[in-house]
């Protein structure tokens, strides 16, 4: 076997990320109704860590992947409303790979902030092409950006997405490359090829069920394809491949034999594959079961690419995996990795969360499972073994208290102003409500709308960061039916007052839709735009409120997806 040190070019680097995929979503892993005869050969040409450990949910994943670091010392702590996003400080692995002369491209879902400077291509990314989201509500002819400027994909998401993976391997190949490919499928809503669906709609398998399993088929072709375009590019010898999940799957269905499913911080919550092959350097067809996560990635890349950590990172919770990898016969030491789930409720508990060991796992500081011999957390021996889940309990508590010391649990300001950004969006779920206002789903997540706005008591506003001074032109994206027009608003930022009425009604119905099954998340809808005019900003935090100062004839005012705000330069002399 030869080690990534024997080649003077250094490998290429292909990180692809599923999107609430589960351990059992592999015929590999034992499904008995799904064939994933792509993922599976990469899985067995390569090495597969057993026993690789994630987050309960998509951006905390994310976040420790890119960092080598729990997500709560970045900030992150939740999925919405700005507790995904990472604070701008933290030094990626794309802006280590990039620093090393490497080019760097992430295409698909982001799910680590917004706005600038928390955004791909002010972390490290030279490209950026996908949604900055933590979904997407469009699967067909999805609206993207690319770099910024918005464009529209064509067919579906996901073989679109594939499409944009292959251009970019083949763009240069004078440098060596990373690229982060990010699918957002098998996540919700529920959107996929015929040919797919037609694989399982039969079979009498739950909607939702065979809905997934028809995208993770999708899914499995498009990994194909993409490993063909490797081999005919002459790039596949010297291209280290990773495969990993974002956390456990999306509902109740095969899962290997693990308990619970996303958001849970038991095993079927957390556990995930991870794929490792590098033809040239990494001899394959190898299981490795020792305890890893994806803490451990970015350390374990830096180091097959014969990078050091860049001086200015912060400390690492993750490990390399080299010394695995490359089947010396070394010490392998047991260590524990921790598991925090944040809730909207309550993001600063203690608890759900949880520790593990290569044998022991405990769960929520009471209950103690032996994975080795009971893998599906089926008999909790906490009262057998008093000792080892005190220990446990208390280097989790340990561990818990310094990082939640360091993620502060705040939702961050939205910075306005930055010329790498203009204009700058304020979503709805970002908004602090009052008076009755409510989420259209009431759970607040991307692309929810504000709603029930039927009363002068209804008001909504953001924490706002002007990082430069300016007049800025304040817009708001809203519907409303032809009953509530007349209804008037107010707006007021930074000691300013703007005031509008609502003239326009907008179409009430959802855009048509290809869905399988009916959508958990919002459909996509029809808006309208209306202008509260100029308004001058100096800088610093501020709040930009809107509030119903007059109602329509009919009691109602109106239903709002966000404010956008641009900056108006004063014409030339």
């Amino acid at each position: 076997m030869a080690g990534a040190q024997s080649f003077s070019r250094r490998p290429n680097v292909l990180l692809i990320l599923s999107d609430d995929q589960g351990y059992g979503d592999f015929s590999l892993h034992g499904n008995p109704h799904l064939s994933t005869p792509n993922l599976d050969k990469l899985g067995t040409q390569g090495v597969e860590f057993t026993r690789f450990y994630v987050s309960p949910v998509c951006a905390p994943t994310r976040a420790s992947l890119l960092t080598g670091r729990y997500h709560l010392r970045s900030g992150v702590h939740g999925v919405t409303a700005g507790r995904e996003t990472m604070r701008a400080n933290e030094i990626t692995l794309a802006e280590s790979l990039r620093a090393g002369g490497y080019r760097t491209g992430l295409i698909g879902k982001w799910h680590l902030g917004e706005h600038y400077p928390h955004v791909p291509r002010a972390q490290g990314f030279d490209e950026f092409t996908g949604f900055r989201t933590g979904h997407w509500t469009e699967y067909w002819d999805a609206p993207l950006e690319r770099n910024g400027t918005p464009f529209a994909s064509k067919g579906y998401i996901a073989d679109a997405f594939t499409d944009e993976a292959i251009r970019f391997l083949g763009e240069d190949t004078a440098r060596p490359f990373f690229l982060y490919l990010a699918y957002n499928t098998p996540h919700a809503p529920y959107l996929a090829p015929g040919k797919n669906w037609r694989q399982f709609q039969d079979k009498g398998l739950p909607p939702q069920v065979a809905a997934v399993y028809s995208m993770v088929a999708n899914l499995d072709e498009n990994i194909g394809r993409l490993m063909q375009s490797l081999d005919r590019m002459n790039l596949a010898g010297n291209t280290l491949v990773l495969f990993l999940t974002d956390n456990g799957p999306n509902g109740q269905r095969y899962n290997a034999g693990l308990r619970a499913a996303k958001g849970s911080v038991y095993e079927g919550g957390v556990r995930a594959p991870l794929f490792l092959r590098w033809p040239q350097g990494i001899e394959g067809g190898r299981k490795i079961d020792r305890l890893s996560g994806a803490i451990d990635v970015m350390p374990t890349v830096l180091d097959l690419c014969e990078l050091r950590r860049p001086a200015a990172a912060l400390p690492w919770d993750g490990v390399s995996l080299r010394p695995l990898l490359e089947a010396k016969e070394t010490h392998w030491p047991d260590r524990m990795l921790f598991t925090h789930r944040g809730g909207s409720g309550n993001p600063e508990a203690m608890y759900p969360g949880a520790v593990r060991t290569q044998r022991y796992s405990l769960v929520n500081g009471a209950e103690l499972y032996d994975v080795v011999a009971d893998p599906g957390e089926s008999k909790n021996i906490a009262a057998e073994n008093p000792a080892m889940a005190q220990r446990l309990k208390a280097a989790y508590e340990s561990w818990f208290r310094v990082a939640a010391e360091q993620c502060g649990f705040r939702r961050p300001t939205i910075p306005v102003g930055y010329a790498e950004e203009d204009p700058v969006t304020l979503p709805a779920p970002q908004a602090y409500l009052a008076g009755g206002l409510r989420y259209k789903r009431g759970t607040g997540f991307a692309h929810e709308w504000i709603t029930d706005w039927n009363s002068v008591n209804g008001a909504a506003h953001w924490e706002i960061e002007v990082v430069r001074a300016g007049n800025y032109e304040v817009a708001a994206r809203y519907l409303c039916p032809v009953a509530n027009t007349g209804a008037r608003l107010r707006l007021t930022v930074g000691g300013r007052t703007l005031e509008a009425q609502v003239v326009d009604p907008t179409p009430m119905d959802p855009l048509p839709h290809r869905d399988l099954i009916p959508r958990p998340e919002v459909p996509q809808m029809q808006w309208g735009s209306m202008s509260f005019g100029t308004v001058a900003l100096r800088p610093g935090r501020t709040q930009l409120k809107v509030q119903a100062v007059g109602v329509s004839e009919a009691g109602g005012v109106w239903e709002l997806e966000g404010v956008e705000l641009r900056s108006v330069r004063p014409p030339a002399p």
